[in-house]
């Protein structure tokens, strides 16, 4: 089989839904920014992502991905991203997703038998840049995977809570597409002093969604 049909093949199986995870139980505060109006329908779904994606993911998540699948190789390096990409997540609710999604990964490249550095707790960042290595993506399509990934569950939860229909949820996502493309081109010019993404909106809303009364998706 081709290398490029490999590759291919193991872009699809990471961010396959089917993928077991569990990042379909988490909201990121969408659901709290619904409960509280902020997000209320097709438009504000579209602004509220595109916001995230470049004031977020653009400038914090792409660049860590990109140099976790670099450190993939190097045990010390690797653990040091790694506790980086646990140290930016600003609330609990944040940091418990990064972990649990980490270590359900982590333990399927395990049980899968694949070579795993030793990394007391692997975060979602890292087991999916390592997933990314370990399955014969190039750096560039692992950081579009993340994003993709992380775009298909928000608008999962879109659907759930404000809601909007599947036709709506698959324009929003093309239209992102671009927004994802520039996000990925962005993030890989970042230097290590420049990482970082601020997102007050986001971590208020999954604050406030810690003590929501009434959820649907996991705190």
């Amino acid at each position: 089989m081709a290398a490029d049909d490999l590759a291919l093949l193991g872009l699809m199986r990471l961010v396959s839904p089917a993928l077991p995870v569990g990042g379909f139980a988490y909201s990121q505060g969408f659901e709290t920014a619904v409960e509280q109006g902020w997000i209320s329908n097709t438009a504000d779904t579209r602004t509220w992502l595109s916001g995230v994606i470049g004031c977020g993911l653009a400038r914090l998540d792409v660049p860590l991905v990109a140099r976790l699948f670099d450190a993939a190789g190097d045990t010390a390096q690797f653990a040091r991203w790694n506790q980086y990409a646990l140290a930016c997540r600003e609330t609990l609710e944040l940091r418990k997703e990064e972990q649990q999604m980490g270590r359900a990964l982590w333990r399927l490249l395990r049980d899968m038998k694949h070579p795993l550095p030793d990394v007391p707790q692997p975060t979602w960042l890292a087991a999916f840049a390592l997933a990314g290595k370990l399955w014969g993506l190039d750096q560039r399509q692992t950081c579009l995977g993340y994003l993709w990934s992380w775009l298909e569950n928000q608008l999962t939860v879109a659907a759930k809570t404000i809601p909007i229909g599947q036709t709506d949820a698959q324009r929003i996502g093309a239209e992102l597409m671009p927004v994802l493309s520039d996000a990925v081109a962005l993030g890989l010019t970042l230097a290590d002093d420049d990482i970082g993404g601020g997102l007050p909106g986001v971590v208020m809303a999954s604050m406030l969604h810690e003590v929501q009364y009434s959820r649907l998706f996991r705190s």
